[in-house]
């Protein structure tokens, strides 16, 4: 993949990297205990507000960090990566809406070290990559890159991007309304299950979106198959049934919450074979079929 060759888009980075954490060594995920669950925590999700609390916000440390990095930040590989998937994501989703008669506004990026205030709360590098609907940005420490090729069995510029990819499908859900659908329909859930399969449904189509941002950079990036090798392992590593196999040796379907390896790699390749969004519905079909 030829990152370098990506098209532009819209949206900034915002870089707090280098901040030490947050006061006080920064916050633990609670009652989420051992390796699996730092990865469950890391496999792309939406408003981690639920299990981290707190409050939006940036601290002058940050303030100090993004102001003494922007120097650096033109000779920084992972900024100007990120920052090149970001902005053809946003790019690719602009054309997208225009289409459509809409008008997209691009999401913006934090990047950041160790833990950092976002507003739907405390971050640490535990929760991985995340999208905060409260303040439209996507929220990424970098050393995820590193922990995919260590534990996840996945890696390479192509499975990175589809990381942020992802995260910025999640803005799309939320720019067209569909992410406080699902809240709602989460909130009037007759069980845990029902409400965990609104959940799987929001994080295929956001693979899905993800892969229709692959199909429409494939030329100018020079993506190859052996490219989409890397995001097929990263999406089959991160599926729940592969994750709660290694943690606990047996799979439940009915707390699964981002959806299996193989659901995750058929939308994943639904969007980027077709890169039409309008294939990315994962909602008007019988679950079992997704």
């Amino acid at each position: 993949m030829d990152w370098k060759n990506l098209p532009g888009g819209g949206g900034g980075i915002e870089d707090r990297r280098g901040a030490g954490g947050l006061p006080g060594g920064g916050i633990a995920v609670g009652g989420i205990g051992g390796l699996i669950i730092a990865l469950v925590a890391m496999f792309f999700g939406i408003d981690p507000g639920a299990i981290l609390g707190g409050d939006g916000g940036q601290t002058q440390s940050q303030t100090q960090t993004q102001n003494s990095s922007q120097g650096s930040a033109a000779t920084d590989e992972n900024y100007q990566f990120v920052k090149k998937v970001l902005q053809s994501a946003n790019g690719v989703w602009s054309d997208v809406f225009q289409e459509a008669g809409r008008t997209y506004t691009p999401a913006n990026l934090v990047l950041y070290t160790r833990g950092t205030q976002s507003g739907c709360g405390v971050a640490n590098s535990a929760v991985g990559p995340f999208y905060c609907p409260l303040d439209n940005k996507v929220y990424l420490d970098t050393s995820f890159f590193a922990m995919m090729d260590r534990q996840l069995g996945g890696g390479g510029d192509f499975a990175y991007s589809y990381v942020v990819a992802h995260e910025v499908g999640h803005h799309v859900q939320n720019e067209l309304g569909i992410a406080d659908q699902v809240e709602r329909q989460q909130r009037s859930a007759r069980s845990e299950a029902q409400a965990n399969q609104y959940s799987v449904r929001l994080e295929l189509q956001a693979d899905c979106f993800a892969g229709v941002w692959g199909n429409r950079v494939r030329e100018q990036a020079s993506i190859t198959q052996a490219d989409v090798r890397e995001a097929i392992s990263t999406a089959q590593a991160i599926g729940d049934d592969n994750l709660q196999r290694q943690s606990a040796g047996r799979v439940v379907p009915d707390s699964f919450t981002h959806g299996s390896s193989e659901q995750r790699t058929q939308w994943f390749m639904t969007g980027f074979k077709s890169g039409d969004a309008n294939k990315c519905d994962t909602f008007n079909q019988d679950y079992n079929q997704l």
